[in-house]
C-alpha cells in the first residue's frame, strides 16, 4: 500500500506539472502588455474582461513601436503592439519577433496647415513634413511623395516628430505637414489649424492593413497557452468594442481626446484581430513596397514573422 500511495502522489505531481502548473504560472502575476493610448489600439485595456479566471494583464503605454519592441525583446513585455512596417523591418534584422494577431487597419491621414499654400501632394516639394520612423505612416508618406515625383531624400525635409507633438508642431509652423494616425488628423481639423490633404492608400495589393500584436518567438515555444489566451482575449475585446462603438469612443476619450473628435475620426479607424492568407499576402506586398522604397534591403521569412495558428484557434472558439 505504501508503494501504491507513493505512486499516486507521483502521478498527482506529474499531472500538476503538466496540466495545472501552466495555468498557475499564467495566474501568478499580471501579464505585461504594451500598446499606444489611441482609439485604434485600445483593445489591451479590455483584455481583463476576457482572460481566463485567475489571469490578468497590466497595460504599459508607449508613443512609438520601436520602444515597445525594445521592451518586448528585453522581456519587460509579453506582448505589444507594432506597425506591420516595423515588424517587417525587425524580422529583416533577424530579431525573434512574431505577429500573432491584427490590431487595427486604416487610421492614417496626411495633414497640412489649414490656411497654407499646399493644395495637392505635388505642393509638398521643398516642405518640412513630420513623421515617425518605422511606422506604416512613414511608408505611406514616402509612397505618396514618390508617386507625385518627389524624392523623399532630396526634395523634402522629413522631420522626426512623435505623434503626440505633431499637432503642436504644425500649429506653430515648425512643420508644413504631417502624416499620422488618428485622432491627430481629426484633432487638427476640429481645432481649426489643419485640414486633411488626403487619406493615403496603398492600393489593392496591400489594402489598409496597419498594425498588429507581437510576441517573442520564445514565448510561443515556452508558453503557447498564455499566448493563445491573450490572442483570444484580444479577439473578444475587438468584437466587443466593434459591437459597442459608444463605449469604445467613451473609453478612448479618457486618453485625453474629446469624444467629438474621436467620432469625427471613427470612419478612418478600424479595430481588427483576425489574420488569414490574404492578410499575409498583403503584408508581403507591403514588404515589397518597403524594399522598392529602399527601407529594407531584402525580404523576411513571412512564415516565421506571422503565426496564424492563434487567430485560427480564436476563430474556432468564437464560432
Amino acid at each position: 500500500m505504501h508503494g501504491f500511495g507513493s505512486a499516486l502522489r507521483i502521478a498527482a505531481f506529474i499531472i500538476f506539472i503538466l496540466v495545472l502548473w501552466p495555468l498557475y504560472a499564467m495566474a501568478a502575476e499580471p501579464v505585461p502588455i504594451g500598446t499606444w493610448k489611441t482609439a485604434q489600439t485600445i483593445q489591451p485595456f479590455f483584455y481583463d474582461r476576457f482572460l481566463p479566471a485567475g489571469m490578468t494583464s497590466r497595460v504599459f503605454t508607449f508613443t512609438n513601436p520601436a520602444d515597445q519592441k525594445a521592451a518586448l525583446l528585453a522581456g519587460s513585455l509579453e506582448m505589444c503592439g507594432t506597425t506591420l512596417a516595423h515588424a517587417i523591418h525587425s524580422a529583416v534584422m533577424g530579431q525573434p519577433v512574431v505577429v500573432v494577431a491584427a490590431l487595427c487597419n486604416k487610421s492614417s491621414a496626411l495633414v497640412v496647415a489649414k490656411d497654407g499654400p499646399i493644395q495637392s501632394a505635388s505642393d509638398l516639394k521643398g516642405k518640412k513634413i513630420g513623421y515617425v520612423p518605422g511606422t506604416m505612416h512613414e511608408i505611406l508618406l514616402r509612397e505618396t511623395l514618390t508617386r507625385n515625383g518627389i524624392s523623399p531624400q532630396r526634395d523634402v525635409r522629413l522631420v522626426r516628430v512623435d505623434f503626440f507633438d505633431m499637432g503642436t508642431a504644425l500649429a506653430r509652423g515648425s512643420i508644413d505637414a504631417f502624416l499620422s494616425g488618428e485622432p491627430f488628423p481629426a484633432l487638427a481639423v476640429t481645432q481649426g489649424y489643419g485640414r486633411i490633404l488626403t487619406y493615403p492608400y496603398y492600393g489593392d495589393a496591400v489594402g489598409t492593413i496597419n498594425a498588429g500584436m507581437m510576441v517573442r518567438r520564445d514565448s510561443i515555444e515556452k508558453h503557447p497557452e498564455r499566448v493563445a489566451a491573450l490572442v483570444l482575449a484580444h479577439a473578444r475585446a475587438t468584437r466587443y468594442l466593434n459591437a459597442h462603438p459608444d463605449e469604445w469612443l467613451q473609453r478612448a476619450a479618457s486618453f485625453g481626446t474629446p469624444v467629438a473628435v474621436l467620432a469625427a475620426a471613427a470612419a478612418n479607424m478600424e479595430l481588427a484581430w483576425d489574420m488569414d492568407e490574404r492578410y499575409l499576402a498583403q503584408a508581403e506586398a507591403l514588404g515589397n513596397r518597403m524594399q522598392a522604397l529602399g527601407l529594407i534591403d531584402r525580404q523576411p521569412d513571412y512564415d516565421k514573422l506571422f503565426d496564424l495558428s492563434f487567430v485560427r484557434r480564436a476563430r474556432a472558439h468564437l464560432q
